[in-house]
């Protein structure tokens, strides 16, 4: 029993040994790249990584990552920004106060105590053109008007929705909408009365909208029965988070099209993980008209987070149903949200040095990464080319066994917690039985 106990001190012990990690030293990361800052400029500064960083760490997360200050061994600290909405989902508002009726409709819409940019209307209704006034208050206070939006649903031409009223970045905490909905060609004499409104949603404002990086692109465009086509291979631990398409310039015609992403892992053993991912892009353009004021709505790109790729390279397939004619693809790109690293520099200590590629490291963490605070306009550096590390030498891991294989620590700590619960149980019966024989 004695012997049981100190054999899992001895392991809780070897686990906080290798919760530290081994130590990074330059010569045994693989790949570097030169980290160019504006001029001679100081202080916090920020570069975009790339596919190629992600592609060439030892993984997806990005463990390996270390930075170094010119004919420095010591690691520079920094942190490791996404780029993400501060409020990443749609919220829901409060609609009071329908009114209305044969397609005159108003209602105020309680706003959520934040900035927004967009409101997106749940409308029981299609087929229709629509002008929506829009005007902002506080309270009881005086209304200031916002402008005038146009919505439409053309379901019965086959073409796509739009009920997003695209505001500039507000804060009022009430809004008064106004609609002026007409039937557009196909509808069927619907009566556009107050019980159309069944909510609103708020988006994340645009001012903290997600940018994109791109991952891969191709102009390699085929067709494939009453498909286009296009493939993009992906390597391994590369996030990929969006697909948009590129168009011909020249093309003009309105259309909405179901979109299907597929992702197909390279290594055999991950078949399992195809991923199949469906959405759709649009496009409306018309003139102005009797309905109302110019309509230019696109939605070129489909949000599709991938995990194929993560353990293995993979083949991703795009394809675009043609419906009537195929559409005029100029190109198709994979994107992932931007991911960045920021840093205090100082001009005596560049250029900076970033690099990667030791499998053996744990993530850095850093006390400027903890007490981080982004400022308005950082310095915009650039990486440049990869190339391998000259001084490269590859690291001979001599770390024991039971440190390069941690997870056999639980499995034997959790094997000492059943040995000795087994025990506390016989001597727990064994006591009772006892305590009744005597009685």
């Amino acid at each position: 029993m004695k012997t049981l106990l100190a054999l899992v001190a001895t392991l809780l012990l070897q686990m906080a040994s290798v919760s530290a990690g081994p130590v990074a030293e330059p010569q045994h990361l693989r790949y570097e790249r030169v980290v160019d800052l504006p001029g001679d400029a100081s202080g916090q500064a920020c570069v975009t990584l790339d596919s190629t960083v992600f592609a060439h760490a030892a993984t997806e997360s990005l463990n390996d990552l270390r930075l170094y200050a010119k004919n420095s061994t010591v690691e520079t600290p920094f942190t490791l920004t996404e780029s993400e909405p501060q409020h990443p989902e749609d919220e829901s508002a409060q609609v009071r106060n329908v009114a209305g009726g044969k397609g005159e409709v108003s209602f105020d819409i309680v706003m959520p105590p934040r900035p927004y940019t967009a409101v997106v209307l749940d409308l029981a209704a299609q087929n229709f053109f629509a002008t929506a006034h829009v005007s902002g208050a506080e309270g009881i206070g005086k209304r200031t008007e916002l402008g005038s939006f146009e919505l439409f649903d053309l379901s019965a031409q086959h073409l796509s929705r739009s009920t997003t009223l695209p505001l500039q970045e507000s804060t009022f905490s009430e809004l008064h909408v106004e609609l002026h909905l007409t039937p557009a060609p196909g509808s069927r004499g619907a009566d556009f009365g107050p019980a159309i409104v069944k909510g609103a949603r708020v988006p994340p404002s645009r001012e903290a909208q997600t940018l994109y990086t791109t991952v891969a692109e191709t102009d390699s465009i085929s067709q494939r029965g009453h498909e286009t086509l296009a493939k993009i291979a992906i390597p391994a631990h590369v996030p990929v988070e969006r697909a948009s398409f590129v168009l011909d310039p020249g093309f003009d015609r309105n259309f909405a099209r179901e979109v299907r992403i597929t992702a197909t892992p390279h290594a055999a053993r991950d078949r399992e993980s195809i991923e199949a991912i469906e959405g759709e892009i649009s496009r409306v353009k018309l003139p102005g008209t009797q309905f109302g004021a110019p309509i230019d709505s696109r939605e070129m790109s489909v949000d599709a987070v991938l995990g194929a790729n993560l353990r293995s390279s993979a083949m991703v397939e795009l394809a675009v149903a043609d419906g009537e004619k195929p559409l005029p693809l100029r190109s198709v790109r994979l994107e992932m949200r931007q991911r960045r690293i920021c840093f205090d520099t100082a001009v005596s200590e560049a250029p900076y040095t970033l690099r990667y590629g030791d499998a053996i490291l744990h993530a850095s963490l850093y006390d400027y990464a903890r007490w981080f605070v982004p400022a308005e306009k950082p310095l915009v550096a650039t990486l440049g080319a990869e190339r391998v590390n000259p001084g490269f030498v590859a690291r001979v891991d001599r770390r024991p066994y039971i440190e390069r294989h941690p997870e056999l620590v639980w499995v034997v700590l959790l094997a000492g917690i059943a040995v000795l619960g087994s025990f506390a149980l016989r001597s727990t019966r064994r006591h009772s039985q006892s305590r009744w024989e005597e009685k």
